[in-house]
């Protein structure tokens, strides 16, 4: 039997069959196109993706394909410098075209071992909790049954695996529609840039964007909203909004790919049932305002991997893995929170104007613009692990060591007691968590422990205080 079948090789879906793989779980990613997407929906990971690519040694691979951006201050249509003092080591985000992101994830993947079959569409799911016969049983859509322990829907707002399973999909169905598309243009490049300046004084879901290769992200308000964005407009539909919002079409041809959406913004109402969770866009959609869905999706993987291989080996403490929806549901509820206050910054009418003018004045404030830059980058993102030091449920920025730096010793996945007393111990957790004893003159606390996702578990000096915590989140101490 599988260990866990991962539905959808999205960069959700590889992002976790990686997570898993470090950990030894046989993992399946089914997915049911036969080849890799060459839509470049998703184009970049903001700062806190960025470190978790190089907390598993995989940010020099995405630097060699992408261009370093500053993504400060970004809302609703407002551009602010970044803000100083930024909680991180890597002020920047990477312009990387999804195409990229997803063949980068994949090639880790299956340098670690994971199986991808294409070309296999689930149909149908059932699953059992009966002794011997506990798992997950998934029907192809050529007939073919497969199993495993668990499974993991990574399959898109579209989500099979969540309707198979019944989990509600609340929200607001879309109001407003957008045209995308990547394609060349015989217009003047000075030309091009001209109409647009002119265009987003008035209209801001607009817009022309390089992608480098010698095509454009062309971005254009549709007419209204169609009934079935499933199916992809048209050049000549791209044309003829294209001409009514800006005077001219700018020569658009020869399209590398199409399509649209709307600002339709839903959530799972849970992310896990039984043997089955749910991550990315199969969990939650929204506007892709602030660029945010590719990397909700990833940090999904990135908190559920590690918890899920636990469960799996056998280690698992009691509700660690209904930590995942109790910790990434509320993150996505705020990512769409701000979805929909952008959508209505970027509105035309007075009052969204008035209002995104009064919003660009508060986020002159230094205090506005970290917050909103940390809410946009997920930088900000705290857990709810009680009450105890500032640092206790955020994510750990990579420090300077003595001997290197720390994210360069959280490759294997693993947890990590960052030790700058040398008193301490993590006997009985050793398979689970590394001990370092290094001084920082970066970190202010005698001690740090780590979840193999960056977040800080614990702080102190207290051995009985840690052994508490290292059982409460890395299950019984062997030996």
């Amino acid at each position: 039997m599988i260990d866990v079948i991962v539905v959808g090789g999205g960069p959700t879906g590889l992002m976790l069959a990686g997570e898993l793989r470090l950990h030894g779980v046989h993992v399946v990613v089914l997915d049911r196109l036969t080849e890799p997407t060459k839509e470049s929906r998703g184009r970049g990971l903001h700062t806190r993706s960025v470190e978790m690519m190089d907390q598993r040694g995989l940010l020099d691979r995405f630097l060699a394909v992408s261009e370093k951006f500053q993504v400060g201050g970004f809302f609703g249509g407002i551009l602010k410098p970044w803000p100083d003092r930024l909680d991180t080591a890597h002020p920047y985000g990477l312009s990387t075209l999804q195409p990229a992101t997803e063949r980068l994830l994949n090639e880790r993947a299956l340098e670690l071992g994971a199986e991808i079959r294409r070309g296999c569409e689930v149909v149908g799911l059932s699953q059992s909790d009966d002794g011997a016969e506990a798992g997950v049983s998934v029907e192809l859509a050529d007939g073919t049954r497969l199993r495993s322990r668990y499974l993991v829907g990574c399959d898109g707002g579209r989500s099979v695996v969540r309707k198979e399973l019944g989990v509600a999909f609340p929200g607001e169905p879309a109001k407003v529609e957008t045209l995308l598309g990547d394609m060349e243009m015989t217009e003047d490049q000075a030309t091009v840039a001209a109409v647009v300046e002119e265009v987003r004084k008035t209209q801001l879901r607009f817009g022309t964007i390089p992608n480098g290769d010698g095509t454009y992200r062309v971005i254009v308000p549709a007419e209204s909203v169609s009934e079935d964005r499933t199916t992809a407009p048209t050049l000549e539909e791209f044309k003829q909004r294209l001409r009514a919002v800006a005077g001219t079409d700018f020569g658009v041809h020869s399209p590398r790919w199409l399509s649209r959406f709307g600002d339709a913004t839903r959530q799972a109402e849970r992310y896990r049932v039984g043997r089955v969770l749910l991550a990315g866009d199969a969990a939650h959609i929204h506007p892709p305002t602030g660029g945010q869905g590719l990397n909700l999706g990833v940090q999904d993987a990135f908190n559920l991997g590690w918890k899920l291989a636990a469960e799996v080996n056998g280690w698992a403490p009691e509700g660690l893995l209904d930590s995942y929806h109790a910790e990434r549901h509320p993150v996505g509820a705020r990512v769409l929170d701000n979805t929909r206050a952008q959508i209505t910054l970027l509105g035309t009418d007075p009052g969204a104007t008035a209002l995104r003018e009064l919003f660009s004045k508060l986020m002159d404030f230094e205090e506005v613009n970290r917050y909103v830059t940390g809410m946009i980058t997920a930088v900000g993102v705290r857990y709810d692990f009680g009450e105890g030091h500032e640092l206790l449920g955020r994510r750990m920025r990579d420090v300077g060591l003595k001997r290197g730096r720390l994210y360069e010793l959280m490759h294997g996945g693993r947890g990590l007691l960052l030790d700058q007393t040398g008193r301490l111990s993590v006997a009985g957790w050793a398979d689970r968590v590394d001990h370092v004893v290094d001084v920082s003159e970066e970190l202010d606390a005698p001690a740090v422990l780590l979840r193999p996702d960056g977040h800080v578990a614990w702080v102190g000096e207290d051995q009985q205080d840690l052994t508490g915590r290292l059982s409460e989140w890395f299950g019984a101490a062997v030996g």
